[in-house]
Parts: C-alpha cells; sequence; structure tokens
C-alpha cells in the first residue's frame, strides 16, 4: 500500500511489467502442455499402432499409460525449467510429489464434468460428452493446473 497525493492509502496495482511477465509465463505454460499432450499422442501411437507388429498394439492401456508417463515429465521439466524456473530450496522429491498430485486432480476434473453431464443431466450424445470433457473439464483443469503450479507446485521454498 501507498498514500496518495491526497493522504488516502491505496492498494498498488501490479506494474505492467509484472502483467507481462504473468502473460509471457501463461504463453509458455500452453506451449509447454501442448507440446507435452502431442509427446503423449506420439507415444501412445509409436506403441500402439507403429511397427510390424507394433510393440503394443494389443494393450493399448498399457500404452497410454507409458505414454502419459513421458508426457507427465516432458510437462514437468518444460514447467520447471522454462515457464516457472523455480528455485526451489525444498526437497526435489516434494515438489515431484505435488506435481503428481496436481496432475491427479486436473485428470479428474473432466472425468467429474462428464459424469455430472452423463448423469446428473442425462445427456449422453458425442458431443455432450465431448463438451463436458474436452472443452469444459479441459478448461477448468488447466486453469486448476495453472494456479497450483504457481501456488503449490514451483514454488521459491526459501
Amino acid at each position: 500500500m501507498r498514500p496518495s497525493c491526497d493522504g488516502a492509502v491505496r492498494t498498488a496495482r501490479p506494474a505492467r511489467s509484472e502483467l507481462a511477465g504473468v502473460a509471457a509465463a501463461g504463453v509458455k505454460f500452453l506451449l509447454v502442455g501442448g507440446l507435452a499432450t502431442v509427446v503423449t499422442i506420439g507415444v501412445f501411437n509409436l506403441l500402439v499402432h507403429v511397427g510390424s507388429p507394433p510393440l503394443l498394439a494389443d494393450q493399448p492401456i498399457p500404452a497410454y499409460g507409458i505414454a502419459l508417463v513421458v508426457g507427465l515429465a516432458v510437462n514437468y521439466v518444460g514447467n520447471r525449467f522454462w515457464v516457472f524456473d523455480s528455485t526451489s530450496s525444498g526437497p526435489v522429491w516434494r515438489q515431484v510429489l505435488t506435481f503428481l498430485i496436481v496432475n491427479a486432480v486436473a485428470f479428474a476434473v473432466p472425468a467429474l464434468c462428464l459424469a455430472v453431464s452423463r448423469y446428473v443431466l442425462g445427456l449422453d450424445s458425442a458431443v455432450a460428452d465431448n463438451v463436458s470433457a474436452n472443452l469444459v473439464g479441459l478448461l477448468l483443469a488447466t486453469a486448476i493446473r495453472w494456479w497450483l503450479y504457481r501456488r503449490v507446485v514451483f514454488t521459491d521454498q526459501r
């Protein structure tokens, strides 16, 4: 807070450079998430559909699990070292654990949106499923990740 010319105390607004920094981090966050998604889809398709025979052609669920882990690794490294440039003095295991917990929560959000759409609202079309899970759910999950990464995962603990 700072005094104004008339003697009233006003809350300082964030400086333009601070807002620009948050906006730049937001763009980087979305780029890292997009890259992690492309990596996840790519690894899944390599394991299930590429090769003669594909390595995990008859095991798409384990293949997706492997792809998801690789995508999460890309997401963690990109966010840790590029987006948030985290210099946490806390143990790395704490940061990784909170990252995994945040992503578990974020993974559950689209599933919850889909469940509400299907079982509470009674909507069961392909459009309703995709709007609830892949539009509303994904937007909410992305916002939750952004907020929790900044507040819980990639923080300076000093």
